[in-house]
């Protein structure tokens, strides 16, 4: 690949893959993953075909909540390495071709932030404090009856009798965004990394910085639904959140190019536009394909809707099927729906610890091959999780003992969390990490886990990974415009066309369909001579 820095819209069909640093690789041997193990792998991550890397959190942490409990925005945990193998790591991907893509967490510190410390060391009521939120109780009551996302209360008592918000974990409270502060100091991490070269940002829970605490506060009984906010719910998605992000965006463009930035918002697919715009951030991830079940209506319906979306606000969407927060899509494909029409989260199955009910990793495996070609197919950009590329499993045999999420322990075990599909990759077939490094890892690996290893995979053309890397190579070559056209197709299958000739059919059905005029040039599984199987992608020109 080359260099297309000066390309200021690299990010509209970029296919990019998230990196989760304490679980890709660890090059020192502690069990935890690290900038030299990221870098170490470079070849990898060329190898399949990459346009970017988007890191999460590597910044100094407690790892109350997987890094996203920030100590300091403009560092390296130096468990992970630090600033000099940060700007090793940036210039190994930019030589390879390969942008960054850095996660900024803005709607909340770690409780071991310097500007924490000293808001508990400084009185009621002082400029210290008022950079986060604080409140006085009601007697020994917190100030407001409203849950944490991560279970529990959402304020937290200090030692003076003062409590302050945390709409997830106690050790990351909420930052004031009210506060002149907060909002510089944010301007100037953005500055930070932007001049190390970084080339754009994921911003987490974009959507919550802005909050109405106008007293009484009111119940959670009273609270509307966050899909039914419209902009003025107290803590989530209002409105003149945007007026943080058009400051944003007019630093990102201090750039040539211009520095990305694309929105985690969990809010209805018609008020994401606003994150998306080109005066706020310019692109928001799209979770709808991510939250829906393998099932032909709802997936035209999602396409449909967001490829519209896109073409109203003249941002590009985007497409995603794991990430560090959800059950791994090879499992969830091979669970039954459920019963009520819920979506399939896996999050019933996690508490089984992986053995209720029974995943049909066949199946699985199968539907997560056509879904990533059917995705990669779609105009927008493809956020790949890593290990998805090795078709990897959840791990939802971890023991209770090895557990560090804190959905877990705050909900008393009534979900088991988000590690399942955080374990270390698996790099080699055998090993006491499997390849992950020299010493064990942090979180456990399974017995399985080697057949699904790199190298496992590496000599076998049939394999997930050698089809990925097909699929990346051939996309590259096939990509044009951003245009799609619908074809009316089989029942049950989403057939369409992009520009220059390049089809792309899916088979939804439990029958094998026949295949469109063209000549096929990949699909996910064996054809059945001139058919398409049962969930199997096709792509033709």
């Amino acid at each position: 690949m080359t260099s297309t820095a000066t390309d200021a819209d690299w990010w509209r069909q970029a296919v990019v893959y998230q990196v989760y640093p304490r679980s890709f690789a660890d090059s020192d041997g502690d069990g935890i993953g690290d900038l030299q193990g990221i870098i170490s792998r470079v070849p990898y991550l060329t190898s399949l075909g990459i346009d970017a890397v988007w890191l999460s959190p590597f910044y100094p942490s407690a790892l109350a909540d997987g890094g996203y409990d920030v100590d300091d925005y403009r560092d390296v945990d130096p468990r992970l390495g630090t600033l000099a193998d940060f700007d090793e790591l940036v210039g190994t991907l930019h030589t390879a071709g390969i942008k960054l893509i850095v996660d900024i967490v803005p709607n909340h510190s770690s409780d071991r932030h310097e500007w924490f410390q000293e808001a508990l060391a400084a009185p009621k009521g002082s400029p210290e404090r008022d950079r986060y939120i604080f409140r006085e109780g009601d007697g020994d009551q917190p100030p407001s009856d409203w849950d944490s996302v991560f279970g529990g209360s959402a304020w937290a008592q200090i030692h003076d009798g003062q409590w302050y918000l945390h709409l997830f974990a106690a050790e990351q409270p909420d930052l004031n965004w009210d506060n002149a502060d907060v909002r510089e100091d944010f301007l100037k991490t953005l500055r930070f990394w932007s001049d190390r070269g970084v080339d754009g940002f994921r911003v987490d829970v974009a959507h919550a910085l802005k909050k109405d605490l106008t007293e009484p506060l009111p119940s959670k009984t009273t609270l509307p639904r966050q899909s039914e906010s419209n902009g003025v719910h107290p803590l989530w998605d209002r409105d003149d959140v945007h007026d943080i992000y058009v400051e944003w965006r007019k630093v990102l463009n201090e750039y040539d190019p211009p520095k990305s930035a694309v929105a985690e918002a969990f809010v209805p697919a018609a008020r994401r536009a606003r994150y998306a715009s080109a005066a706020g951030l310019g692109q928001a991830f799209n979770f709808d394909l991510l939250q829906a079940d393998w099932d032909f209506d709802r997936f035209r319906q999602v396409i449909k809707e967001n490829l519209a979306l896109a073409e109203q606000n003249g941002s590009s969407s985007t497409w995603v099927f794991s990430n560090h927060d959800v059950v791994r899509h090879a499992t969830r494909y091979g669970l039954p729906k459920d019963p009520d029409g819920a979506w399939q989260d896996g999050k019933a199955w996690l508490l089984s610890n992986g053995t209720e009910p029974t995943v049909d990793v066949e199946q699985g495996l199968r539907r997560a091959r056509a879904a990533v070609l059917l995705m990669l197919a779609l105009p927008g950009s493809a956020y790949l999780y890593q290990g998805e590329e090795l078709g990897l499993q959840e791990v939802g045999e971890l023991p209770a003992a090895n557990l560090q999420d804190p959905a877990y322990f705050r909900s008393k075990g009534a979900e088991k969390g988000r590690d399942g599909c955080r374990v270390p990759l698996p790099w080699t077939v055998g090993g006491l990490s499997f390849g992950f490094g020299s010493g064990g890892s942090h979180l456990l690996q399974p017995k399985w886990f080697g057949g699904y290893s790199v190298e496992a995979q590496e000599g076998d053309p049939a394999s997930t990974l050698s089809l990925y890397r097909k699929a990346l190579a051939v996309r590259r070559g096939l990509q044009t415009s951003e245009g799609l056209e619908w074809v009316d197709a089989v029942e049950w299958s989403l057939h369409f066309r992009r520009p220059g000739g390049w089809q792309s059919i899916t088979n939804f059905g439990a029958a094998p369909i026949e295949l469109p005029e063209g000549a096929v040039v990949l699909s996910s599984g064996p054809l059945e001579g001139e058919k398409l199987p049962s969930d199997t992608t096709a792509w033709l020109i």
